[in-house]
């Protein structure tokens, strides 16, 4: 009987044909909605200033609560629930004019007085600490919810070809990632870099807890016989043994950045050789139907597909590297088209814009006529990740630009710093501070209750109580990391 229900389990995670393009979307636009209404409410009406434990729970509702619901009850009507979080959104929006912050500024110490203070050129970004938290909020409750009826089948990983929510959630990990580890290498001046010996010693340190963290997954899994879907990654390779690799080669691939000096080039160029592998030779039929007879042939699928994967961390290092650094002042004569294209939103838009006629004219019947496979992490999926998550963050971006016009205006470092928290939700700061942990924490307790409980006999109630304390433990865990002003790099 146990293992009738770990076959239909297995059968249950991974969706057949996933769900469209714009399907995607529309549930993932909750995320953005979210944080105009959250962002509207503390410029206006500063409600999460101070922090209060009421100020928590709606802080909760709105950057936990909405994404699970967007992603199991609300699944089959997400433009309802998009309406209901943009219409009291634009409502505060446009009837309460924006009020001073409430938050007490330091004053300015003798030192800051006598000194002009330096504006620093990499400061934090809340547009980007909210991308970056709401994806691995949507990424915690997947995982865990896709093991209920209540989540849609569509939303679970394709076998082959075709696009899903969860397809994309591998992904945009991956991009989020490789957005904020360009801050190391923004930090280095021209002709100061560390040499690639220095580099790739100080990769492999940051890869090693993450390839132990992957092996302890494959022992837990094999041991205690947890149900996992050998074509996602295969046999012995894990989600963790991808994210320890990239390291490494992203060091190696800094030296190439010499000679083409374009992230978003280098991606391309890896995406099109891989492709052309795929396609040209036996090494796509190698990866989906060929027999499993060694090491490599029975991990094929996380081996080959850490390229495409590589080449998404380097498009996520290419939006890094210009949305960090603080934006340049433009001139007063400067025109609007000249002061857009210089700007991080204006930046961001065209970029997502290139990622999207990129992917569509891959995928196109005039164009490569290919079809997105998250199973071998191909161009159209490369393609595919690139645009959705640029496009993300330019969302983000517009969204602070009009409640916070004046964050990035800041006469100490001090005031900076106050500026910053106050325009940040203090959950997806938690969530972003320490990302790997809580989503260590989040596989831990799926574990847990998928081998605890029968998720797929559990009714709708059921189902969402469960998912609810899931997800409140586990913003628990990361607040209580935050209050203790730990963050754990691994």
């Amino acid at each position: 009987m146990a293992k009738d229900y770990k076959a239909m389990k297995e059968a249950w995670v991974t969706g057949l044909t996933g769900s469209s393009v714009a399907d995607v979307n529309s549930v993932s636009l909750a995320m953005p909605l979210t944080l105009l209404l959250w962002s509207v409410l503390q410029s206006r009406m500063h409600l999460f200033t101070p922090y209060t434990p009421i100020a928590c729970l709606v802080d909760f509702l709105l950057n936990c609560g909405a994404i699970l619901v967007a992603t199991t009850v609300y699944s089959s009507s997400p433009w309802l629930l998009n309406l209901l979080l943009a219409l009291p959104a634009a409502f505060v929006l446009l009837t309460s004019p924006p009020s001073p912050t409430r938050q007490p500024v330091s004053r300015p110490t003798i030192k800051e007085i006598t000194t002009k203070y330096t504006p620093n050129p990499l400061p934090v970004k809340p547009f980007v600490t909210h991308y970056r938290g709401s994806m691995m909020m949507i990424t915690c409750v997947a995982i865990l919810a896709v093991d209920f009826q209540i989540f849609p089948r569509r939303f679970g990983k394709v076998e082959n070809w075709g696009t899903s929510l969860m397809d994309m959630g591998v992904g945009s990990f991956v991009f989020t990632s490789g957005v904020v580890s360009v801050r190391s290498f923004l930090k280095v001046e021209a002709g100061e870099r560390p040499s690639l010996y220095t580099r790739l010693v100080g990769s492999i340190r940051h890869s090693i807890p993450l390839l132990i963290l992957g092996y302890i997954r494959l022992l837990t899994v094999r041991g205690l016989d947890y149900a996992v879907h050998v074509t996602e990654y295969g046999i012995h390779w894990n989600f963790f043994f991808t994210l320890g690799f990239l390291p490494p080669f992203v060091a190696l691939f800094q030296t190439a950045f010499d000679f083409i000096p374009s992230y978003a080039a280098l991606a391309c160029i890896l995406g099109a050789i891989y492709e052309i592998a795929l396609d040209k030779t036996d090494l796509g039929k190698f990866i989906l139907t060929g027999p499993r007879v060694d090491l490599l042939s029975k991990n094929r699928e996380g081996v080959f597909s850490f390229i495409g994967y590589l080449a998404i961390f380097l498009a996520g290092q290419s939006v890094g590297s210009f949305t960090l650094p603080k934006q340049q002042s433009s001139r007063k004569d400067a025109s609007v088209v000249e002061v857009l294209r210089q700007s991080i939103l204006g930046k961001l838009v065209f970029s997502a814009t290139i990622w999207t006629c990129l992917f569509y004219l891959s995928i196109s019947y005039y164009g490569l006529g290919l079809t997105v496979s998250r199973r071998l992490a191909n161009l159209p999926y490369i393609l595919w990740v690139s645009a959705f998550n640029t496009a993300h963050i330019a969302l983000c971006c517009a969204m602070e630009s009009v409640c916070f016009p004046n964050l990035y205006k800041a006469a100490s470092k001090e005031e900076e710093a106050q500026k910053s928290r106050h325009a940040t939700s203090p959950i997806l700061y938690a969530f972003n501070r320490n990302g790997l942990v809580v989503f260590l924490v989040a596989n831990l307790l799926t574990g847990l209750v998928n081998l605890t409980m029968p998720t797929l006999s559990m009714g709708v109630y059921e189902s969402m109580a469960v998912l609810i304390s899931y997800i409140a433990v586990v913003t628990s865990v990361a607040l209580g990391l935050d209050k203790l002003n730990l963050s754990i790099k691994l």
